[in-house]
C-alpha cells in the first residue's frame, strides 16, 4: 500500500498532510481514514483532496487555514510504501 503525504513543521507544530481520493473529506468515514494513518506519522493528521485543480483540506482549523494560503506544490510530498 502506498500513501502520499507531506510531513510539515510550521511555527513549531509538526503535522502530516495525507492525500486522499476525491470525496473522502465529505464522506462519513473520513475520521476512520484519518485514524488509519500510520502511527509514526506526526499528529495531527490533515486530510487533503484535489478537486478541479484546487486542494481541499480537513482537520485542525488553524492548520487548514494556514494550508489554504500555501501552494500545495510547495509542501514536501513524498510517497510512503507501507
Amino acid at each position: 500500500m502506498k500513501i502520499t503525504a507531506a510531513i510539515t513543521k510550521e511555527q513549531g507544530v509538526t503535522f502530516t498532510v495525507v492525500l486522499v481520493k476525491t470525496g473522502v473529506i465529505s464522506s462519513s468515514n473520513r475520521e476512520q481514514v484519518r485514524t488509519s494513518a500510520p502511527s509514526n506519522f506526526p499528529r495531527p493528521i490533515i486530510l487533503a483532496e484535489q478537486s478541479h485543480g484546487k486542494m481541499k483540506y480537513h482537520g485542525r482549523t488553524d492548520i487548514v487555514r494556514f494550508l489554504s494560503n500555501v501552494p500545495y506544490q510547495d509542501l514536501p510530498w513524498k510517497v510512503y510504501t507501507l
